[in-house]
């Protein structure tokens, strides 16, 4: 068993293992190669290029087109949608109208408004028309010039490539060699020139998207088309020497052209482009590439034809999506090269993957201080939630991102469990944990530091065979065998739970919706061994599916039905008698002296009058956000049964009455507004998880806060070495507040009252 030493909270220090930067990974060191070698020419940056010697009429702007229009010949941001006929310019505010009197014909003519707004200094818009697109426009260079200076290399001058991937590669370049005229891609797009076909795409075709595990999926891409007039952008041919950082302020860009320019550097910032899927970089004088630019997980096409790049960086491991990788012209590496030319952009893309030597450990995560009124004494509890992502869903078709060697069972298993080692919660509340993890590795291992565990299935695992029933994830809870004692545990069930109620028999959408889905909750009641004071915890793993909000409200209705019987039952319990811990003895200390015993003794078991006085702790992966039915339902305590989340489906009381609960419920988050996230993927960043407690009984007193920011600008998504689940792990800490004994208070009369007694 490995040793996991437990770490101080502070700056710079945590609990990750030094040794989880290189598991199972031999990085090779990074292939670069001099710039002159045999078989290349070198580059030779006095040649005249386009980028570098634009012609007299070579226009200084940018603009935007709409696909909805029929302006041939214009320079404007393309995309769009249908009849739309104002133009956005980058510092208005709102669209502008061209002049309906306006002729479309080639006559050269210029826009003097167009530079007002917040940008408008930095922008002359400023353009020669032309009704033919690339086919009738003047170039703004010699043909000798087309090639920018950069010789063919030895592969593209080869008469036969050596698959279709490079000769697609080489017709790419040769393509963004002929490009030099100002905003070409805007010129050539199929709603400007009506001779140019719609792209296909490049590159190695990837297979058909699968079905997200647990969590809403967004497609970020296709949303920012929908919320925005346009997306892409055309700085073609601008003779730009720096790009300005307002421009990655437009993180809803689809599709980015900084090709034929002058730019020696890409700053940092584009990481933050994360919708892009076409970025062209081609014919710049770029010598490296940042790397954050592995941020832009979305890319199926990055073309950095004609720099003067020796390497790239091992960060572009995470682009997984990337189709087409445009080299050529730049004085690579041969290794890299190779990989590229035999083997495609994909295996190149794993090869970075694979060795890349990633960021840095974060930071401790902040511990958030709530309450700093509690008394001396007081009792404390703490609890912990956490989805560990099951094995069998971390797959490298899901989480394209992230090295195979940290999506390895045998190293994520391990630093999940030195996470909840360091933290040593009182309630360790697991989701997406399977039978086999649970028997096998966590029960086990936790049994050393003082855990006992109980853990349930989802329904399926009732009809398999035990050795796929052990590959079934469902939710468990550890608890500290040394303070608590468990009186009772429970298992919810809620498919089974809903068609066996009287007023849901016969509801459709109960068989056709919520009976398929297998989602499952554990419910444990606990004594504490020292003061006797009691407290239900409970576990639960919602269906994950965001088009079923109607299903997830359903099951946390069930279960908060489920709690309040369960809770009234064991308001009745009778006090525990036998409550001391088994122990083996203390031994010897030094000198042949005992050593003392410090356990305390056990107190009485306290009583509670309903279930809503027992202290309440509910913890999961509930995959709704805080602007939900399910959150509104929890902490309101009812919900109407209009509520659109339920849609017009047919619930029996549910959908009939609405639905309530009796206790006082908070998020223990919420006093800072929640966790900024809680689930973190290219697809979707975003709060799902949550610990609730009664308010009644429990007050929070402190929470464990988010991910360091700076971290996070080079990490795509979750999982990874240092995070081995997609979701994070939340941590709160409680006192259980002092039950104050009902007192008779007599009405003071004064002092004729006094006198009333005597007399």
């Amino acid at each position: 068993m490995a040793d996991y030493p437990a770490y101080q909270r502070g700056a710079g220090q945590t609990f990750y293992s030094q040794h989880t930067q290189n598991i199972h990974r031999n990085l090779p060191n990074r292939v670069r190669s001099p710039t002159t070698s045999s078989g290349r020419v070198p580059f030779n940056t006095d040649t005249p290029s386009p980028s570098r010697s634009p012609g007299p009429q070579s226009p200084q702007h940018f603009g935007m087109y709409n696909q909805g229009q029929a302006h041939q010949g214009h320079n404007v941001m393309l995309n769009g949608g249908a009849n739309r006929h104002g133009y956005m310019h980058m510092g208005l505010g709102k669209p502008f109208q061209h002049n309906q009197n306006h002729q479309h014909h080639a006559h050269g003519h210029q826009h003097q408004e167009h530079a007002g707004g917040a940008h408008g200094g930095q922008y002359n818009h400023q353009h020669t028309i032309s009704s033919g697109g690339l086919s009738n426009a003047q170039p703004h260079f010699a043909p000798n010039h087309l090639q920018n200076g950069t010789p063919g290399s030895v592969h593209s001058g080869t008469s036969r490539p050596p698959n279709e991937h490079w000769a697609e590669q080489l017709q790419l370049v040769q393509r963004a060699r002929e490009m030099t005229q100002s905003h070409s891609h805007a010129r050539n797009h199929p709603s400007v020139n009506k001779n140019v076909m719609a792209g296909t795409t490049n590159g190695i075709q990837k297979e058909a998207e699968k079905e997200e595990r647990n969590r809403p999926a967004a497609n970020h891409v296709e949303k920012a088309k929908e919320n925005h007039i346009w997306t892409i952008l055309d700085f073609g041919g601008q003779n730009l020497k720096v790009v300005t950082s307002a421009l990655f302020q437009y993180e809803f860009l689809t599709r980015l052209y900084l090709n034929c320019n002058k730019l020696q550097k890409v700053p940092k910032e584009i990481g933050k482009l994360r919708n892009l899927t076409h970025l062209d970089l081609s014919l710049n004088d770029l010598n490296e590439l940042p790397p954050e630019m592995g941020m832009l997980v979305n890319l199926k096409q990055l073309l950095l034809f004609d720099n003067h790049l020796e390497s790239l960086p091992f960060d572009l491991g995470s682009l997984y999506q990337l189709e087409m990788l445009g080299i050529e012209g730049n004085p690579i590496g041969e290794e890299l090269r190779n990989i590229i030319m035999e083997q495609g952009t994909t295996e190149l893309i794993k090869y970075f993957r694979e060795n890349a030597q990633g960021p840095d450990p974060p930071p401790e995560r902040d511990w958030i201080v709530l309450d700093e009124t509690a008394e001396p004494g007081q009792e404390v509890v703490t609890s912990l939630s956490y989805n560990i992502l099951c094995d069998k869903y971390c797959t490298q078709s899901q989480y394209g991102y992230t090295p195979s060697a940290a999506l390895a069972w045998e190293h994520r298993r391990e630093t999940i469990l030195a996470e909840l080692r360091e933290r040593d919660a009182d309630f360790v509340c697991l989701q997406e944990i399977d039978q086999d993890s649970f028997n096998d590795f966590f029960r086990a291992s936790l049994a050393h530091n003082d855990y006992k565990g109980v853990f349930w299935p989802k329904g399926r695992a009732r009809t398999m065979a035990e050795k796929e029933a052990k590959l079934v994830d469902g939710c468990a809870i550890f608890y500290k065998n040394s303070k608590y004692i468990l009186l009772d545990k429970q298992l919810v069930d809620f498919a089974n739970t809903a068609i066996n109620r009287p007023d849901m028999k016969g509801e459709h959408d109960i068989f056709n919706r919520v009976m398929p889905r297998d989602d499952v909750a554990v419910l444990v009641f606990l004594e504490n061994r020292a003061t006797g004071s009691r407290i239900i915890v409970g576990n639960v793993h919602v269906f994950w599916n965001p088009v079923f909000t109607d299903v997830k409200l359903v099951q946390v209705a069930i279960l908060m039905e489920q709690i309040t019987k369960f809770a009234n039952k064991w308001a009745k319990f009778p006090p525990c008698t036998d409550k001391v811990v088994y122990r083996f003895t203390n031994g010897d200390g030094e000198e042949g002296k005992e050593v003392p015993d410090t356990t305390q003794e056990p107190g009485p078991s306290q009583e509670y009058s309903d279930g809503a006085q027992i202290p309440l702790l509910l913890c999961g992966d509930f995959n709704s956000m805080p602007d939900s039915g399910i959150y509104e339902l929890i902490v309101q305590g009812n919900l109407s049964s209009q509520h659109e989340d339920l849609g017009s489906r047919k619930y029996g009381n549910f959908t009939r009455d609405g639905i309530s609960h009796p206790f006082s419920l908070k998020s223990s988050y919420s006093a800072i507004g929640e966790l900024l996230f809680t689930n973190y993927t290219p697809g979707f960043v975003g709060v799902l998880d949550y610990i609730w407690y009664s308010t009644n009984t429990l007050q929070v007193v402190g929470v464990l806060g988010d991910v360091d920011k700076n971290y996070l600008e080079r990490v795509p998504g979750f999982p990874n070495y240092h995070f081995p689940s997609d979701h994070l792990a939340l941590y709160a800490q409680y006192v259980v507040k002092s039950r104050k004994e009902k007192k008779v208070v007599e009405p003071d009369f004064g002092q004729g009252r006094d006198r009333d007694r005597q007399s």
